[in-house]
């Protein structure tokens, strides 16, 4: 008598693949298009089945193929989405052995010559099965020259053939190729429908594990059954009997989820050196850096969310404690202080990401994040603004000393030009003027245009900031000089007037009598607005608050309501309609 050999164990994932649509879970609409479409008879001649990884895209492909050909156990049934699983087809097509049904990975037969092989042979029938049935997996992968290859025949198959397409990146997929095929989306797998999957396999294992447990590989797996069964097989055989939450933690290096709102907590609070005691602990006891922040980031998000939707903390994986804990917090924290956390958050995960130690980048984020917790957010620093007292006023009620005795006072540091003789230096006496040819200068901005006309840029910078016109006519110029003004302006002008006009100027300088230049002039506008928003109590505090700040610049809401009209797309009045009559 001969011993039987032992079966080879087959991982979870293989052992509990669905055979039948009701084994499927989480793809209700999909199944139940597929279940009308067979009892109805309008089997699609293509189809494309798209999801992230694990949702059961080339399993659901080939329960079609098994109930396309599926012949019951007397071998007389028809087409079913109930397959027998028992006769010759259904187990052949469940084993990837059918002849009829031809599996392909498009990864790694991309090539038009992959796609030829299948288009000569469409033309035969089926060898044993109803239909023959070419299910391609990672369909995205195949070429330009391949997608473009396979169109005529996707287009108009044989009545004996069948397509079925599976990806995960349905937008590399040409839309030449959707076009003819029926697309099914199947859906992440919910958390409470995964955590019901998981006990059934582990209860079929007759393995013991805890709740929390299934709660965390369930969280892990992000909606993918496969995901979730291969770390349930290997949760299993790290717990060895019976598996608990913190065997799993360890499984996958993760922190502990209440540690991690510990530690979400000492930051928001500005504790630095708490933080980094409870983050060193955690990388102590074996979490990965990186796997805290994201915890960190993680929490971020689902207290911001409980905070616009309270039910949300009704999630089936998170524990009553957790779940308290995050509604407590939610209720507490404003959301500018969640929206800031999370940016800095981002940015730190990208952060340890590039960095040579990993722990050094999460260590120095946390102190980052722990010293802008107490910083205050804009509306409240604008309501501490509000209510600050603005700077005490000088006798005169403005920043600046008036004037004494009329005269012009000299700016700060800059020395007043000195002048000789009675009404100041004249830069040429006595000169003999010649009416008619000065007759064109008839104003001073006509002299202006004279400097400007002959490009002397740095006369005319002068003469625009520091000529305080007192009198003036053709030929001779009296002026005040302005607390810039240079003090051989005068003699400079004089020499240079008398060089373009072929006609000697009087220019002298006088104490005081003069109006206001011509750069004062223009810019009396702009410097009166900022005058009125220096005497604003608002930015008074802001002064105050902030010593070195400066206005810059001023906008008003009509000038913000100009440039959005500049931004914005211009109106067509004419846009051509190519489907519009003549």
């Amino acid at each position: 008598m001969t011993d039987t050999p032992a079966k080879p164990y087959q991982v979870l994932a293989r052992k509990y693949r669905p055979e039948t649509f009701a084994d499927l879970v989480g793809q209700d609409a999909m199944v139940r298009t597929l279940k009308n479409a067979f009892e109805a008879d309008r089997i699609a001649q293509a189809f494309m089945m798209t999801g992230i990884r694990g949702t059961g895209k080339t399993t659901t492909a080939r329960i079609i193929a098994k109930g396309m050909n599926c012949v019951g156990p007397d071998g007389t049934g028809g087409p079913t989405t109930n397959p027998c699983g028992v006769c010759e087809p259904c187990r052949a097509i469940m084993e990837g052995r059918h002849v009829d049904v031809m599996e392909m990975d498009a990864a790694s037969n991309t090539g038009v010559a992959n796609i030829r092989e299948i288009i000569d042979s469409v033309h035969y029938r089926a060898a044993s099965a109803r239909y023959k049935v070419y299910i391609i997996d990672e369909v995205h992968m195949l070429s330009t020259g391949a997608f473009n290859a396979l169109l005529k025949t996707l287009e108009e198959p044989p009545a004996h053939v069948k397509f079925i397409f599976a990806t995960t990146e349905i937008r590399k997929v040409p839309v030449t190729v959707l076009s003819r095929c029926q697309r099914f989306d199947l859906r992440r797998i919910e958390p409470e429908v995964m955590i019901g999957l998981l006990r059934k396999i582990a209860t079929s294992e007759g393995a013991e594990i805890s709740d929390d447990a299934l709660a965390l590989i369930t969280r892990a797996a992000e909606g993918s059954a496969r995901d979730a069964t291969s770390l349930l097989d290997q949760a299993i055989s790290h717990g060895a009997g019976e598996t608990t939450a913190e065997q799993v933690r360890a499984m996958l290096g993760l922190a502990d989820r209440g540690r991690v709102l510990d530690l979400f907590d000492l930051i928001l609070r500005g504790e630095a050196a708490a933080a980094l005691t409870e983050l060193s602990s955690q990388y102590s006891d074996g979490a990965d850096p990186m796997a805290v922040l994201r915890d960190l980031a993680d929490i971020t998000h689902w207290v911001s969310v409980i905070k616009i939707t309270p039910e949300a903390a009704e999630d089936p994986t998170i524990g009553p404690d957790e779940r308290a804990r995050g509604q407590e917090m939610a209720t507490r924290l404003p959301m500018r202080v969640l929206s800031r956390m999370w940016q800095m958050l981002l940015k730190s995960l990208e952060e340890v990401g590039h960095a040579p130690n990993a722990m050094m980048a999460a260590e120095m984020a946390v102190i980052r994040l722990t010293h802008v917790a107490d910083l205050p957010t804009p509306d409240e620093l604008l309501r501490k603004l509000q209510h600050a007292t603005p700077p005490p006023s000088g006798p005169s009620g403005g920043g600046r000393p008036a004037p004494v005795g009329g005269g012009t006072t000299q700016a700060q540091g800059i020395p007043a030009p000195t002048h000789s003789g009675p009404s100041g230096t004249v830069s040429q006496l006595a000169p003999d003027l010649d009416a008619g040819a000065l007759a064109r200068f008839a104003r001073f901005e006509d002299v202006v245009e004279l400097i400007r006309a002959h490009r002397d840029v740095k006369l005319l910078v002068e003469v625009e900031t520091g000529v305080r016109l007192a009198k003036y006519q053709p030929g001779r110029i009296e002026f005040e000089p302005g607390p810039r003004a240079p003090a051989d302006l005068a003699q400079r002008l004089g020499q240079r007037l008398q060089g373009w006009t072929g006609n000697r100027w009087a220019v002298s300088v006088v104490n005081t009598g003069g109006a206001a230049t011509i750069a004062e002039t223009r810019d009396a506008a702009d410097l009166d607005l900022r005058a009125q928003a220096s005497a604003h109590p608002l930015v008074q505090a802001v002064l105050t608050a902030f010593p070195k700040a400066r206005i810059t610049e001023i906008r008003s809401a009509s000038a913000k309501a100009q440039e959005a009209e500049v931004d914005a797309l211009p109106v067509v009045d004419d846009e051509w309609d190519p489907f519009e009559d003549d």
